[in-house]
């Protein structure tokens, strides 16, 4: 009994350990302006204005080159299939 309540405490570890690392992977972060930011969000919706109207989407490995920043919202030139200026939520770049 002792030995399978031991097996348990270590499988459970392995998965906590897991998860830690895949969480910190998992972490975007906010843009800086001046740069152009790589998009680590699988699907980056694309408007006209902050919160405004999709414009298009931008996809993970994508660029965004940032020239304003407003609180949870950046603007710039997305780079790839858009090529155009606009706003994205910030937040979501490697």
């Amino acid at each position: 009994m002792n030995r399978v309540l031991r097996t348990a405490a270590a499988g459970a570890a392995l998965v906590v350990v897991g998860l830690a690392v895949n969480t910190s992977q998992a972490q975007a972060a906010n843009g800086h302006l001046g740069v152009r930011e790589t998009v680590c969000a699988d699907d980056l919706q694309f408007r006209t204005q902050p919160g405004g109207a999709r414009a298009g989407t931008l996809h993970r490995g994508e660029t965004f080159k940032i020239d304003q920043i407003i609180p949870g919202w950046v603007h710039g030139f997305a780079y790839g299939t858009i090529n155009h200026n606009g706003w994205v939520q910030d937040g979501w770049f490697c």
